[in-house]
Order: C-alpha cells, then sequence, then structure tokens
C-alpha cells in the first residue's frame, strides 16, 4: 500500500505533464500559424511592383543619380533599372515573338521596377507614393495594380479578424485545458492539504512544494511542445523549402517564447487558484467536493 502511495506523485506528475505538453502544443501552433499568416502578408505587400515609366534621353548619369535619389525613400524596399532592350527582351520570351519585327521599333520604355515596404503598400500610401514620383520630370507614368492592392488588403483584413477570433477562442481552451488538469492532480491530494492545515503549517509552506512542482511541470511541457512544434517546422520545410522566408527563426523564437511564457504562468496560476480553494475549505466540506 505504501509503495502505491508514493508512486501516485509520480504517475500525476506524468500524466499531467503530458496533458499540459499537448495543450501547449495547440497553443504554439495557433501562435506559429498567425506570425506564419503576418510574414505571408507582408511578403505579398512587399512583391507589389510599382513601375516608373522614364524618359528615353535620360543619359546613364542621370538614371543612376535618379536611382539613388529614389532609394532614399522611406517608403522603398527594392528598386531595378529595366533598360529598354531589356524589356524587349522580357517581353519576347513570354509571348515567344519579338515584337519589334512585326513593329518595326521597340515600342517599350525604360522604366524602374519598385517595391515598397509592407506598411506603405496599401491604396492610400500608393496613391501618394505615385503623386510623389510623378514630380519628377524625367518620369513618364508610373503603374501598379491598385485593384490587387485594395483586394489583398481587403482579404488581409478579413483573415486578420478571423484569426484573432481563433486565437482567442483557442488560448480559452487552452486555458481551461490546464486548469482542469491542474485541479484534478490537486483534488487528488486534497486531504494531505487538509492534514497539513490541521498540524499547523502556514499557507505559504503548503503551497511551495505545489508551486515548484507547478513551476516544473511547466517547464517540462514547454520543453517538450516546442521540440514537437521544431520537428514539425523542420519536417514542413524539407518538403518546401520556400517556407524559410515566411517561418523563419524569429518565428520560431517568438513561438518557443510563448509557450514557455504561458506554459510556467498558466501553470502556476492554476496551481495557486486550486490550492487556495482547497485551503478554504473545511475538513467536512472535502468530502463533498
Amino acid at each position: 500500500m505504501s509503495k502505491k502511495n508514493n508512486s501516485l506523485p509520480g504517475t500525476q506528475f506524468i500524466t499531467t505533464t503530458i496533458s499540459t505538453t499537448l495543450v501547449l502544443i495547440l497553443l504554439g501552433t495557433i501562435v506559429l500559424f498567425m506570425l506564419t499568416a503576418r510574414n505571408l502578408s507582408t511578403f505579398v505587400k512587399e512583391n507589389i511592383t510599382m513601375s516608373v515609366l522614364i524618359s528615353d534621353d535620360l543619359s546613364k548619369e542621370q538614371i543612376s543619380k535618379m536611382k539613388a535619389g529614389l532609394k532614399k525613400k522611406d517608403y522603398i524596399k527594392s528598386i531595378d533599372y529595366v533598360s529598354r532592350e531589356a524589356a524587349v527582351k522580357e517581353a519576347s520570351e513570354e509571348m515567344g515573338a519579338d515584337p519589334t519585327e512585326f513593329l518595326g521599333y521597340n515600342p517599350f520604355t525604360a522604366s524602374f521596377e519598385i517595391k515598397v515596404k509592407a506598411t506603405y503598400a496599401n491604396p492610400d500610401s500608393l496613391r501618394k507614393i505615385a503623386k510623389d514620383i510623378k514630380a519628377d520630370q524625367a518620369v513618364v507614368d508610373v503603374n501598379y495594380p491598385k485593384d490587387l492592392v485594395k483586394s489583398i488588403n481587403d482579404n488581409i483584413s478579413k483573415i486578420s479578424m478571423v484569426l484573432l477570433v481563433i486565437a482567442a477562442l483557442f488560448t480559452y481552451i487552452s486555458f481551461t485545458l490546464i486548469n482542469n488538469t491542474v485541479r484534478l492532480t490537486i483534488f487528488s491530494r486534497r486531504f494531505i492539504i487538509n492534514t497539513m492545515k490541521l498540524v499547523g503549517a502556514s499557507w505559504s509552506f503548503i503551497r511551495k512544494p505545489f508551486l515548484k512542482q507547478g513551476i516544473v511541470q511547466g517547464l517540462f511541457s514547454a520543453i517538450f511542445a516546442d521540440a514537437f512544434i521544431f520537428v514539425g517546422i523542420d519536417r514542413l520545410k524539407s518538403f518546401e523549402p520556400e517556407l524559410e522566408t515566411i517561418i523563419n527563426y524569429e518565428v520560431f523564437a517568438i513561438v518557443s517564447l510563448a509557450v514557455f511564457t504561458f506554459g510556467i504562468l498558466i501553470t502556476l496560476f492554476c496551481v495557486y487558484a486550486s490550492l487556495n480553494k482547497f485551503l478554504h475549505m473545511s475538513s467536512n466540506e472535502l468530502y463533498y467536493v
């Protein structure tokens, strides 16, 4: 009988750790999904191209000076110069025929292909950017996919709202599951807690071993959860290497920190709250919970 009682805390510790690990994997996956969606949004926005058509009369020096001036703008992420020759070559490859052969001249204009920073990739900002660039007399026109930009921003706003609701829901579910797991562990030891009270132990003295165990459980659960998520990410990248730009080590670091913080803090909170419930109970009340 003694052996069975002594092994019970160890069994409870393993069971609680496994349960908490599974919940933290769920929570970590939600955080990962939200960060990935954010990075994907940034990636899409920063790949919207603005074509700045420039005058054919500009010299190489004037083009270089103009490019250097545009590079200094706060909203510019990257800028490439496309000559008339490069433009017609690209068009020939896409169409499978050289336009100059049946037109008799090169219909294309030299241009700068600009990609703006994600924070500026919205209809209002792009309108102001286009106006700013057009102020240069050497600029013939500025083109960008207005409808696509509006569509991307509208869809991202909707997706962000849905993700926020899902994240809040799953956070609540995670908290509830961990709280129930911890409460069951404390519940099974409520008579031990009561005995300690009866022999005169202070509440802080009673809490101390349970809180220590809660920290250890949260720590182990977070380590196991992070390991599982890391292996999952690594396997995913092995199938699709391009995901590296969206799911990078910064994302995993944030997910890891979130899992550790949530795992330890929520476990401590649940242990403390559950202990207080039984500490406030009399000996008779313990039989009716």
